[in-house]
């Protein structure tokens, strides 16, 4: 029993009580919150389990105490400036949303861009003041979800923080997207494809540049890492990595930019720069956003379902709190090329 505590931080988890009772995660949540899909065998099992690790289980607690929220928060670690800037997030919101409209889940908007708001949002979870979280935009060293398990607080990320996901997690293929994305280009006979990246403490981020490398090394073409410059899904920071790669690589054809904003501030320096698009520079972006089909020419982008991605997270985060999931699921789902006038 200290072992386990030790593990956990001092206090048992549901992973600890479902491992003791030799059940799966899902199967101990619905004993504790009394749910009949049980055997009696099970049930006596999990009791046991939860009894010998003097596990107390937090939803259950709140709900015979009459204290359940039924609120769960969206929390996006990211400032205003960029939340309000990149439609993926609005996306999101909206597939959240209508997942929600039969039901009688509020849903809390959270914008955590500094540590000040990032201690005030853990004093908020510790209080149990929501049934469950959305987590979007995760970056690979954010505290938050290891938080969240400390605290047994059901979640959902869009995205995840490594292969290795131990949360619930609702993702896009980025890999594929992004080798379509360079596969097309090849097609194009393009030869100097250079990529404007996201930030790579992003696991989606490392993802699109994996699927570019594995398209680029698939052609032949050769690994050169001066056609990789690093941004930060911004607009400013796709015009700054264009600016490097031109001065690095004048010669460069074509660009796949990881996000529709970076390749919109791309576009703007091979415009000033005099490069036609298409005709001197292909360029490619990723989300499939209002921005693609409103620039000029029409970017073409790899379409990522967001609102599909949205409504999932927040089907699978009302299973967890239900402790209807025996795994955490790690869903992924397809992208898309849409071809427009810019390749």
């Amino acid at each position: 029993m200290a072992a386990a505590r030790v593990r956990s931080g001092g206090r048992p988890t549901l992973e600890e009580v479902a491992a003791r009772a030799g059940v799966g995660r899902g199967t101990a949540s619905r004993v504790i919150n009394g749910s009949p899909r049980v055997s009696e065998h099970t049930r006596e099992a999990v009791e046991a389990a939860v009894a010998e690790l003097g596990y107390v289980p937090n939803r259950a607690a709140r709900a015979l105490a009459g204290n359940r929220t039924d609120a769960i928060a969206l929390v996006v670690p990211e400032p205003e400036t960029r939340f309000f800037a990149e439609p993926y997030f609005s996306d999101i919101v909206r597939g959240v949303g209508a997942a929600l409209a039969d039901t009688e889940m509020q849903l809390l908007l959270t914008l955590v861009g500094n540590d000040r708001e990032r201690k005030r949002l853990a004093q908020y979870l510790t209080a149990h003041r929501v049934d469950g979280v959305l987590l979007v935009s995760v970056h690979a060293d954010d505290p938050l979800p290891d938080l969240l398990e400390q605290l047994g607080m059901p979640a959902v990320m869009s995205g995840r923080r490594s292969a290795s996901e131990t949360l619930a997690a609702v993702d896009s293929d980025n890999f594929e997207g992004a080798r379509g994305a360079v596969d097309h280009l090849i097609s194009r006979g393009r030869r100097s494809i250079a990529t404007i990246t996201g930030r790579l403490d992003v696991y989606g981020a490392q993802r699109r540049l994996d699927g570019y490398r594995k398209a680029v090394a698939a052609a032949g073409l050769g690994r050169d890492e001066q056609l990789i410059a690093p941004a930060d899904f911004t607009e400013e920071g796709g015009a700054r990595a264009m600016r490097e790669l031109l001065a690095r690589r004048p010669d460069v054809d074509a660009v796949f930019a990881a996000s529709d904003v970076m390749a919109a501030g791309a576009r703007q320096v091979l415009r000033e720069a005099g490069r036609r698009i298409p005709d001197d520079v292909a360029l490619i972006g990723f989300d499939d956003s209002a921005v693609a089909r409103h620039m000029d020419p029409a970017l073409t982008s790899v379409r990522q379902p967001i609102e599909e991605m949205g409504r999932v997270m927040t089907r699978v985060l009302l299973q967890e709190i239900a402790g209807e999931n025996e795994e955490r699921p790690q869903i992924v789902l397809p992208t898309e090329l849409v071809v427009r006038d810019s390749s």
